[in-house]
């Protein structure tokens, strides 16, 4: 791997108050969201990069739908090897999944309407038995390249197309041709696969804060690394700039224009003229500002209207404090800036609580097993498929930690051990089923007979909860389902017997 690390600046050096970073951190803590990592760099330099622990720089983070800009990268590189264009339609790729009735349009779905999220359709195909089968036989309801809507299958359909042209998956393509040739380290690079061996490159990558804003750097040098020609300029310059319109009139409404200011090759414009982002669910961000010169890659975990509320506050914060040369700070300005490097040292999630005793403590530890109902221990959800789950239990109570030894139904065990002291225990897990390997644990007695299990899942920017409530021969185990959109969140109860 050909990495040059990143040379680190004051943000003075670079131009930029490190009063206005602090009101940007202000904005960031305030409680729309839990910030994880977040990296600025002007002229080629890192200006200021803060980590909130237990998120740390090396370890990689759920990307969500910032994976399209990698997928949309591989096109363009394929595109530079001569493999196709961005006009090359879908059955020249798959001439064998022609439709024997072609619908209205067909003709014309090319690449480029799938990289635009244009492709015509308003429909996902079914997933099951031959998917991209389905994909390319999806009804077009528009004419390609006239009206957006937002298709996840699509950019996995890109990946599958990159398995065709090279018999290589998107994940070994990419390890081959951008990922050594950037600094990113391909080990370290993480992608889900469903239970059913599909492909879901469209929305699961696990990569650093940095990888993200190296991949940017690229697309803000136009395609080079060091002189060397990855992406090809004409690709770069169309993959950034408005080549679909998205405007959604109740994104505008609230006021979410970040929303609707254009759609590129799997990345979004930004309300800001001239600016664009590798965006992904919840705030996984990696922001080019051309003017400014600037890369601003961020990993978060934001609810609701949280991630734009971000954006809103890098622009209201932070870009208009931007200079054209360094600033030699006065005495004011240095003192500031030593408390930003300060807090930057040590930024932290809210901590666990702490409540350590509950009556059923002592008579809790003990072996049980699942006589009504699924749990399991491993993150799950949107972005991981379910773990197999518990056939049965043994948990130890100690005075300040303890553990829980699961044995799965297919007879996979491993131990999770968390901590009651308002601290965390780190755990790492390998399994062939769970890309997520990092956890930290930490428990509450929440009353007499009730304990709390926490887990974070650093990687898949996940948490997951589990309640045991204690008697005398049994425990019930509690934890919530749902709560993606559209589905309603709901409290699963398991009934465990002691033996």
């Amino acid at each position: 791997m050909n990495r040059k690390e990143f040379t680190r600046v004051t943000p003075e050096e670079a131009g930029i108050p490190s009063e206005a970073v602090m009101k940007l951190l202000d904005r960031l803590e305030s409680g729309f969201t839990e910030m994880h990592g977040l990296m600025i760099m002007r002229h080629d330099q890192i200006c200021a990069e803060g980590f909130w622990a237990p998120y740390a720089p090396g370890i990689p983070h759920m990307c969500a739908s910032l994976t399209k800009t990698y997928m949309g990268t591989a096109i363009g590189i394929a595109i530079r090897e001569g493999l196709l264009t961005l006009d090359t339609h879908l059955t020249e790729i798959f001439p064998e999944y022609t439709p024997e009735k072609p619908s209205p349009y067909f003709e014309e779905l090319t690449i480029r309407h799938v990289l635009t999220m244009g492709s015509g359709m308003t429909q996902f195909p079914e997933m099951e038995d031959n998917w991209v089968k389905n994909f390319i036989a999806v009804p077009l309801t528009h004419r390609p390249g006239t009206h957006f809507w937002y298709n996840s299958v699509g950019s996995t359909f890109l990946g599958k197309v990159i398995e065709k042209l090279t018999g290589k998956d998107v994940y070994t393509y990419l390890d081959e041709k951008l990922f050594p040739k950037i600094g990113i380290n391909g080990k370290n690079i993480m992608h889900g696969i469903a239970p059913e061996g599909k492909d879901m490159w469209a929305w699961r990558t696990v990569s650093t804060t940095e990888d993200n804003l190296r991949l940017m750097k690229l697309y803000r040098d136009g395609g080079l690394w060091e002189g060397e020609r990855i992406l090809p300029e004409e690709y770069v310059r169309l993959a950034t700039t408005k080549q679909i319109d998205n405007d959604n009139p109740q994104a505008r409404e609230h006021g979410f224009l970040d929303a609707c200011s254009g759609y590129g090759y799997q990345m979004w414009m930004c309300q800001i003229p001239g600016v664009y982002r590798a965006d992904g669910a919840a705030g996984q961000y990696s922001i080019v500002i051309p003017d400014k010169d600037m890369i601003i890659a961020i990993n978060e975990n934001a609810p609701g209207p949280g991630p734009f509320l971000t954006l809103k506050a890098i622009w209201e914060t932070l870009l208009p404090a931007v200079q054209d040369e360094p600033i030699i700070p006065d005495e004011e300005g240095m003192a500031v800036q030593k408390r930003l490097s300060a807090r930057l040292r040590h930024l932290a999630i809210e901590a666990p609580e702490f409540k350590a005793y509950a009556q059923m403590k002592g008579q809790a530890s003990g072996k049980y097993i699942v006589q009504n109902g699924d749990f399991n221990l491993f993150c799950n959800g949107m972005f991981a498929p379910e773990a197999n789950p518990v056939h049965g239990f043994e948990i130890r109570f100690g005075e300040m930690e303890g553990s829980i030894l699961w044995e799965s139904k297919d007879h996979t065990s491993c131990t999770v051990e968390f901590a009651m002291d308002g601290s965390r225990r780190y755990n790492r897990f390998r399994s062939p089923w769970q890309f997520a390997e990092q956890c930290w644990a930490n428990g509450v007695w929440e009353s007499d007979d009730t304990f709390r299990l926490e887990e974070l899942w650093p990687e898949n920017n996940s948490r997951k909860t589990l309640r045991f409530t204690f008697d005398e021969d049994r425990c019930t185990v509690s934890y919530e389902k749902g709560g993606l959109p559209g589905q309603k969140v709901e409290t699963v109860n398991v009934i465990c017997r002691r033996i």
